[in-house]
This record gives structure tokens, sequence and C-alpha cells, in this order.
């Protein structure tokens, strides 16, 4: 069974977390999480894809083990995300690559592959996100990022998490207690918190245009892919409709039972990212 390595990269000014899976000489293929996660989130996806693919799954500044932000007010922003991103890419010698990206993820490779790494993203996977998001989802996703919870103890974090993910839909036990064991950092205090920096919600206030980004999605020229959650309020089924006709016009999969996000851990989304990846 492969088995996953830590490093740490300086690029763009941070420290870089990322977690590696598979053989450096295999085709890149980058996994890029949400808002308030972590790299340690594709964990069930990079396993198994890491046969065919040098799987590499970065903390974003600000997240998990990655350096938080010198100064919010720029660096948590999609235009210095794309720059440690690329220079992440210099460090490995990387030209061509795959991508997939959940939710914030998913908007960084559309930037990405519809502007500087047009020629370089062959295959990207968006994840439960357009190019516009509704205010309502900002909204309730900016309330619950810019108020982190503290706890005294881990189960307190783990149910936590089970119940304000509660739409990623159902997983393993397994898959909440990773979560847990790699979304909690402890305090000065000695409470647990979730590992990332509060300032991380500033972004919806400094950096408004990088919650529409229609120009670059209808820029990309990579072959393209939706997931999308069934009750999903961050991608309505209207934005989807949307992103199949014009752009890219991706294939879109919908997940009964499924929120934002569809978590890439289930047999069914694996084997759907392999094929579209192979393909």
């Amino acid at each position: 069974m492969t088995q996953p390595k830590s490093t740490y990269i300086p690029a763009a000014g941070f420290e870089i977390h990322v977690t590696e899976w598979g053989k450096p000489s295999n085709p890149a293929l980058v996994m890029w999480h949400g808002l308030a996660r972590t790299g340690r989130d594709f964990d069930e996806a990079a396993q198994a894809l890491s046969d065919s693919y040098f799987v590499i799954c970065p903390d974003t500044p600000g997240r998990g083990l990655s350096s938080w932000a010198k100064d919010a007010s720029t660096d948590y922003s999609y235009a210095r995300f794309g720059d440690a991103a690329i220079e992440l890419f210099d460090h490995y010698g990387i030209d061509k690559m795959r991508w997939v990206g959940t939710s914030m993820g998913g908007l960084i490779g559309v930037t990405l592959a519809g502007g500087r790494l047009k020629d370089r993203i062959t295959h990207l996977v968006i994840n439960d996100i357009g190019p516009d998001i509704p205010e309502a989802a900002t909204g309730r996703i900016a309330d619950y990022v810019g108020n982190p919870p503290a706890y005294d103890t881990m189960i307190e974090m783990e149910t936590w998490l089970r119940s304000n993910y509660a739409p990623f839909g159902p997983n393993s036990d397994a898959f909440w207690r990773r979560m847990a064991d790699t979304s909690a950092r402890r305090m000065s205090d000695g409470r647990i918190t979730v590992h990332y920096d509060p300032q991380i919600v500033t972004q919806f206030t400094y950096h408004k245009a990088d919650l529409d980004v229609w120009d670059a999605y209808d820029a990309i020229a990579a072959r393209t892919m939706l997931f999308r959650g069934m009750i999903s309020d961050v991608l309505p089924a209207s934005v989807a409709a949307q992103m199949q006709a014009r752009g890219p016009k991706p294939e879109l999969h919908e997940f009964a039972g499924v929120g934002h996000a569809p978590t890439l851990a289930t047999d069914k989304e694996i084997r759907l990212l392999r094929d579209f990846l192979a393909s």
C-alpha cells in the first residue's frame, strides 16, 4: 500500500506543506482542497490514484501545516495562491499536470487553467464550485470560517466537524477521525481549534473578484469535468447548466444526498476520476 510523504517547500514567500503520493516519475496530478480544509482531505483518492500518478496535495497558505500570511489583505488571494502553485511546480520540474480542485481549489484551478497555466493543465476537475457563488452560500461559509470553534477535547472537535460538514454526505468513521486528526491545533490555553488562520475569511472582503471568474472559465482549454452535490448551496443547478453550455463545456456528474462538497472518497467518485484523468 502506498504511503504518503510529507514535505515542506518554499514558494512565493510561504513555506508550503505538501503531502506527496506515488512516484515522482509518474505524470503529475495536483489535488487542491477547499477554503478551510487541508490537502489531507484527499487521502483516499490520492492513495488510489498514486498507482498511476505522482499526486501532490498542498496545504494552501494559512491552512494545515503551511505558513500563515504576513499580510492577510494581500496574501490570501487567488493571485498569491497561483504564485505559490507555479513555484511549487517549478520546484518539482513539472511541465504538464492534471488538476482536481474542491471548492476554492476548483476556482484556483479555473483561474490558472484559463490564465497562467493554460498550456500546462491538461485535465481539470472542478468539484462543486462555479465561476460565481450565491451570496447566501458565501455568507454561510464566511460565518463559520470566521468564527472558529474551540473545545477541550478532540472528541468534541470531531463531533463539531461531523455536524458542520454534514453536507459532505455519508463517510466512514475512519474518514471523520482522520479529518479531526488533520484539522486540529491546540491554542496557548490548551483548547483545540481548527488548523487554519481565521483571517483566511478576509478573502471574501479584500478579494471579492476572486469569486467571479467567468472570464477565466471561458478561456479554459483543458478537458474538464464537473462534480456537483445535488443539494449544494454553493453550486446551484442553474450555474452548473451555464457551465455545461459555455467555456470548456464539462461533463457533469451529480451525487444524490450530498451538498457542498463531494469528498471524492467513495469508490464511485474515484472511478470517475480515474477514467477521466486517463482520457
